[in-house]
């Protein structure tokens, strides 16, 4: 049996999600890169915070807990010229 008839064979079956994933491995160019940012877990993060990454979170959460007006990042991107 030649690989077109077993995908057809097999197409009834799949589920949407890996119909999905079928579709991407024929139209998408297999960049590695895209992979690994594609299949990436979103709620994990793999490297530890840094203590100077611990302390600025903690700077911003006791600004906000002081009532430091929050810059919108649209104003942000604005001033800095990325917008």
């Amino acid at each position: 049996m030649t690989a077109k008839e077993l995908l057809l064979e097999r197409a009834p079956t799949l589920t949407e999600e890996q119909a999905a994933a079928a579709l991407r491995a024929v139209d998408e160019p297999e960049d590695p890169m895209i992979v690994a940012f594609r299949d990436a877990p979103e709620d994990e993060d793999d490297e530890p915070l840094t203590a100077e990454e611990i302390a600025g979170l903690e700077e911003s959460h006791a600004e906000v807990a002081a009532g430091v007006p929050l810059i919108p990042l649209e104003q942000v991107k604005r001033e800095l010229g990325d917008a």
